[in-house]
């Protein structure tokens, strides 16, 4: 990706406006139909577009918070409505208030993150089959599932017209910086989406170093399970501290709720020696930091960090 970058010929260029070349290499990788394939500038604009095309006024999204962010930030963009169905305390979907929520006739659209942003936790299989039979479209954000172990939905996607599956470079192809997303959309949609989306939303730059890095998968993958195995190991080590809860993980960040100390002076703590970790404070993560899988060199810094504010705090839990 980093030699695309610095041998792009291109860049005086308008870039390919119909992606066809990104779309090609997407439904290589993919083993699907690249005809249903719309790459973007980030998932972000992938989200925006479609609550652009599928809401009107005072229609309803709905969103199982805590999430993330941008599905709500969208939604108030495009003059829509959120309605959180908040998760249970494990972080696992609350099944029965979506369902009952969802066929209220003002709600075009569910939002579903796996692994979750910000526990990393999965929604599972039969989950999903329930949601697919609602009256609503249903997008699912893979934006983490290259870490998960789990089977995308995408092997399945073309049994549901509902169903919309989004996907990003930016965590395991390490593109964040470039802007990278795709989606897998239902046919009807797909025309409708081409009328709206900008004729040049995906720069030459991203498509060059998103082609190059599918030209170079099995570096990624063995890059994915060295961050796995980091975040194994942080989960393992997390323990340990008795000020902190981890909660399961499948992605590339542990979530830890913080009890003795107070998650705030905490993440102070650890900024001030140059380690920095999401810290929260809103409903559903009172008191919790999110703690991202680096180099085990990385790694150790943070372990020694926190043993360092063990003794200061002189923290039990």
């Amino acid at each position: 990706a980093r030699r695309a970058l610095a041998e792009l010929a291109n860049g005086h260029l308008y870039p390919d406006p119909s992606q066809r070349a990104l779309r090609e290499a997407l439904a290589r990788y993919l083993g699907v139909d690249g005809d249903r394939i719309l790459a973007g500038s980030g998932s972000d604009e992938l989200i925006d577009l479609v609550l652009r095309l599928m809401l009107e006024r005072g229609d309803v999204v709905l969103d199982c918070p805590p999430t993330f962010g941008m599905y709500r930030f969208c939604t108030a963009v495009c003059a829509g409505q959120v309605r959180p169905v908040p998760r249970r305390a494990d972080f696992s979907l609350d099944l029965e208030a979506i369902e009952a929520a969802a066929h209220d006739e003002r709600v075009k659209a569910l939002f579903v993150t796996s692994p979750n942003n910000p526990d990393g936790s999965l929604v599972p299989p039969e989950a999903i089959a329930r949601l697919l039979a609602l009256p609503i479209l249903v997008v699912v954000d893979e934006a983490y599932i290259e870490f998960s172990g789990q089977e995308s939905l995408l092997a399945h996607n073309g049994a549901h017209e509902n169903l919309i599956v989004l996907r990003t470079f930016s965590k395991w192809a390490g593109l964040a910086g470039l802007r990278m997303g795709y989606g897998y959309f239902p046919p009807p949609l797909m025309p409708h989406l081409w009328k709206i989306k900008q004729p040049y939303n995906v720069n030459a730059a991203a498509a060059a170093a998103a082609i190059a890095s599918l030209q170079d998968v099995d570096y990624l993958r063995a890059n994915v399970a060295r961050l796995v195995a980091q975040r194994e190991r942080l989960e393992r080590e997390l323990a340990r501290f008795p000020f902190l809860q981890p909660y399961p993980s499948r992605s590339n960040f542990v979530l830890c709720r913080v009890g003795g100390l107070g998650a705030r002076a905490l993440w102070e703590g650890l900024r001030q020696r140059g380690i920095l970790v999401r810290y929260f404070d809103q409903p559903g993560l009172t008191d919790c930091i999110r703690i991202s899988a680096g180099t085990p060199e990385q790694v150790d810094a943070l372990l020694a960090a926190l043993e360092i504010e063990k003794e200061r705090h002189g923290a039990t839990g």
